[in-house]
Formats: C-alpha cells, sequence, structure tokens
C-alpha cells in the first residue's frame, strides 16, 4: 500500500527554516513541495522586476529542496485536483498571502477543498502578528499607525521555527513544467545589469541580516535619511518573498541588535517592521484602499495626467536632479532609498498632479521588493489621502531635500554622472549655476541635461490650492500655523 503524502504549496515564504507551514507537513511524512504560478489570478500586471527576482530565488529554493521543487503553471484549483487523484494526498497545507485576489481564491479553494473532504490547514509564514490578531477594545481595527504600533507591541512575537529535520520530498516525474516554462524574465535588455545588485536566496537573506545588525543597524535611525550610506537594511525583498520571516529578523534584532546599536536605531528600525505590518492589516481591513482612497474626498481631486510630465519622471529627466538621481537607480537597480520614495512620490502627485495610481504602478513594475500592500498604502500616505496620512499641504523640495541628505552629492552624481562635475553649490540647482560655471563642468542646460519641467514654487502653490478646494480644514486655526511649518524648504 502506497504510503500517504502531504502536499506543500509555496507561495511568498521560499524558505526551509521558520516556515510553520512545512514544518507541519514535515511532521506527516513525506511531502510534495510545489509552486504556482497562477495564470488565471486576478492580480495586477506582472511586475517586471519582481519576476526576475522570483525566478532565482525559485531557483534557489529548488537547490535547497535537492531539486525536488514541483513547478506548475495554471489555475491552483485544478492543479492541485489533479493532484489529489494523482496521488495518496492525506493532507495540503499553506502559509497565507493577504492579497486581495490570493484572499478571494484562498476562500474559493477552501471550499472545493472541503466539498473534496481533503484536508487542510493553513499558517502565517509571512507576518508578525495577522491582521487579525491586533484589534481594538470595541473589536473594531485601528486606522492610525501610532495607535497599532502600541497595540501590536504588547502581543509577543513567536520565536522563530527551525529548519524541520529529516525532510522527505516527493517528485512529480509526470510533471514536465519547468522554472524557465514560467517566463518570469520580463524579455527586456534591462533584466541583465538588473541582476547584478541582487543576491538570492535564504542563505543570501540571512548574511544580509547579519551584515546590517553588525556594520548598518548602529546609527540607523539618523543613517537611513541618507542615500549615500549603507545604513538601511536591504531586507525589504527578502521578507516579501519569505527568504526570511520576519519573526527571524525580530529576534536577530532583539538578541544581537543591543550589541551593536543603540536602543533609539533599534527602536527606529522596528518601527518600520510594524509599518509593514500596519500596510497588511490595513489592505485586509479596508479593501477598497486597493483601488480607492481611503478617504472618499479626494475622489474630487482634480488629478492632470500629463504624458509629458510623466515619462520625463519615470525616465530621471525632469530637470530636479534629487529627484532624477532617485528614479535612475529605480531604473537601473531595481531599488530606490526610502527617503527618494518619499520625495519623488510627492513631487509627482503634488508638484505635477500626477494621479498616485499612475506612480503606484511604475513602482509596481520597477521595484524587485514590490510588495501590493506596502506599495498602496505609502502611495496613498504621500498622496495624503490614506489613512493617518502626510500633511496634504507638505510637499518635499526636491532642492533642499537634495541639500540636506546628499551634502556632498555623492549619491546623486553617482546616479547622474553629466552633472559630475558641477560644483555643489549648484547641484540641486543648476539652472542656477553662472553659464562660466556650467560650461566648465561640460553642462548644457535643456540638452546635456534637463531644465525643470515645472517650477517648484509655482507648482507647490497650485497643489495647495487644488487640496484646498477639497474642503479640508482651512477654516481652521490650525491650518495656517501647521501649513507653516512645511514651508518651501520642506
Amino acid at each position: 500500500m502506497t504510503s500517504p503524502i502531504s502536499i506543500f504549496w509555496f507561495r511568498q515564504d521560499l524558505r526551509l527554516s521558520d516556515n510553520p507551514g512545512l514544518t507541519a507537513a514535515s511532521q506527516l511524512g513525506a511531502i510534495l513541495p510545489i509552486y504556482i504560478l497562477d495564470s488565471l489570478s486576478a492580480a495586477p500586471i506582472a511586475p517586471a522586476a519582481s519576476n526576475l527576482y522570483l525566478h532565482h530565488s525559485l531557483e534557489k529554493l529548488h537547490q535547497s529542496l535537492d531539486n525536488h521543487l514541483n513547478i506548475y503553471k495554471g489555475d491552483p484549483k485544478e492543479i492541485l485536483f489533479h493532484l489529489i487523484k494523482t496521488y495518496p494526498i492525506e493532507k495540503i497545507l499553506w502559509n497565507r498571502c493577504y492579497e486581495p485576489w490570493h484572499l478571494s481564491k484562498d476562500a474559493l479553494l477552501e471550499k472545493n477543498l472541503r466539498d473534496w473532504n481533503v484536508p487542510y490547514e493553513i499558517f502565517n509564514g509571512s507576518y508578525l502578528w495577522t491582521p487579525e490578531e491586533v484589534k481594538k477594545e470595541d473589536g473594531t481595527y485601528y486606522k492610525v499607525f501610532g495607535a497599532y504600533k502600541k497595540k501590536a507591541r504588547l502581543i509577543c512575537p513567536k520565536a522563530p521555527l527551525p529548519c524541520p529535520k529529516n525532510l522527505v520530498f516527493i517528485k512529480d516525474y509526470s510533471n514536465k513544467t519547468t522554472l524557465h516554462d514560467l517566463r518570469c524574465f520580463p524579455g527586456h535588455a534591462w533584466q541583465h545589469p538588473l541582476k547584478k545588485h541582487w543576491d538570492f536566496g535564504e542563505e543570501a537573506a540571512h548574511k544580509k541580516l547579519e551584515t546590517f545588525l553588525h556594520h548598518s543597524l548602529s546609527g540607523y535611525k539618523k543613517g537611513r535619511n541618507y542615500p549615500a550610506e549603507k545604513h538601511t537594511s536591504n531586507l525589504s525583498v527578502h521578507l516579501h518573498f519569505g527568504e526570511l520571516s520576519p519573526h527571524q529578523v525580530w529576534k536577530a534584532v532583539h538578541d544581537i541588535g543591543p550589541l551593536h546599536a543603540a536602543e533609539e536605531d533599534i527602536d527606529c528600525f522596528l518601527s518600520e517592521m510594524i509599518w509593514r505590518e500596519f500596510s497588511c492589516y490595513l489592505m485586509v481591513h479596508c479593501k477598497k484602499m486597493a483601488s480607492d482612497p481611503f478617504q472618499a474626498k479626494f475622489n474630487a481631486f482634480p488629478w492632470a495626467y500629463n504624458h509629458t510630465f510623466f515619462k520625463a519622471w519615470k525616465t530621471g529627466r525632469t530637470g530636479y536632479p534629487f529627484i532624477d538621481a532617485g528614479m535612475r537607480e529605480l531604473w537601473q537597480t531595481g531599488y530606490m532609498h526610502n527617503r527618494l520614495r518619499m520625495i519623488v512620490a510627492s513631487f509627482l502627485v503634488k508638484n505635477l498632479m500626477v494621479h498616485w495610481h499612475d506612480g503606484r504602478d511604475w513602482f509596481w513594475d520597477c521595484l524587485m521588493d514590490a510588495d501590493f500592500a506596502n506599495n498602496t498604502v505609502s502611495w496613498q500616505w504621500v498622496a495624503g489621502c490614506g489613512t493617518d496620512a502626510a500633511p496634504f499641504f507638505r510637499l518635499f523640495n526636491p532642492i533642499t531635500q537634495g541639500e540636506t541628505y546628499d551634502p556632498y552629492g555623492q549619491y546623486t552624481k553617482k546616479f547622474i554622472p553629466e552633472l559630475e562635475k558641477l560644483p555643489i553649490k549648484y547641484l540641486f540647482k543648476p539652472w542656477e549655476a553662472p553659464e562660466k560655471v556650467l560650461q566648465d563642468a561640460g553642462i548644457i542646460l535643456g540638452v546635456t541635461y534637463p531644465n525643470p519641467i515645472v517650477d517648484f514654487k509655482t507648482s507647490r502653490i497650485k497643489a495647495l490650492s487644488a487640496y484646498k478646494a477639497l474642503e479640508l480644514p482651512s477654516h481652521d486655526p490650525q491650518f495656517h500655523a501647521q501649513q507653516s511649518i512645511f514651508s518651501d524648504k520642506e
């Protein structure tokens, strides 16, 4: 008699250690490990950069499973039904994904499995707390990050699980689908230089975590604002694909962090991790945020799409060097420093008044660490239409931001080499440089580097006028005092 086996379905958990679904499957005996690329998913168009990362991450996972990862492409329901009919399946296990399309399809799949009398079990392998765990006393969900963080920190995250021992994997030899059949490569020459900026897989993720804790966590609170410095963790892509679990990061920061960093640095980093949790939490409890502004009044905002402006923004040709450096970093590496993400987003939605959907979708396509919840909630935060959003009258000034956070121009000149010889005094506002200075630097504005596509001060006034028209509380006495805080120097 053939011994029963269980199916473990890898999704956004491409690792062996601290994988609760895989650990549970290992306790049942032999495992048929599978990955399914859902060809019928209702998800947004697959992000090109993220898909490239997925290919290489799956390649590493396949190796760690002794080449026993079974890869499929199609409708998960049909694929699982076929496997149930083909093999003596005892149970199907997987870790939950919280994107809207995953939740809706999982609900239908669970019904199918119950109808087929097939046992299944779903775990949380991607977040410190499930969206159902953190609630107000009255059972409703939090809409403000600070309150959510305070409540969440009262719930101690679970200890990470070790890698299961004595894993026995089954290969589905009747399945001829290979990793290359998933066609994750974007089919663009851009992919080849992109790959060199990344290390893939569970082992690389743990090495990056260790490097961050020992060398970059100290000074994180201040240093994370300076893109030329090495004070960011770069763990977001590993967390998104599940090569590393948030529980592993949380424990390592608490165990090792105090040996290398001050408490303020540790707390600041953990707060960033909780923002990731909060983004998922909001998307689950407020499903409309996937497409609509959290604040309904923003449905009336007069977005003014301009193809020329949007193309200049995407290609790093706005004429504002700090903006352009961020956008070129995104295109060349599949990553953008977090401060630059805020600045370029603010410039697009406020100075250019292009819809936040367009910026969100460009980030979705270009970011290796493209995460639907984090990307969407963060864009709404910058646009001022989300919950707990940035003040609508806060516009990041790309000139003062560059002067403050890239004081020596190292970051900006790295991605805009045509400005390399321009003195730092004029680097973030080359249009103010005397003609002789431009000539000596080999710059011809409008030719070798563009003039600004909009005037910052004029576009700022226009944006504020549009925001005020939404009947935001400009009549409030505190409005004018608050507005003055975020001046042109912001």
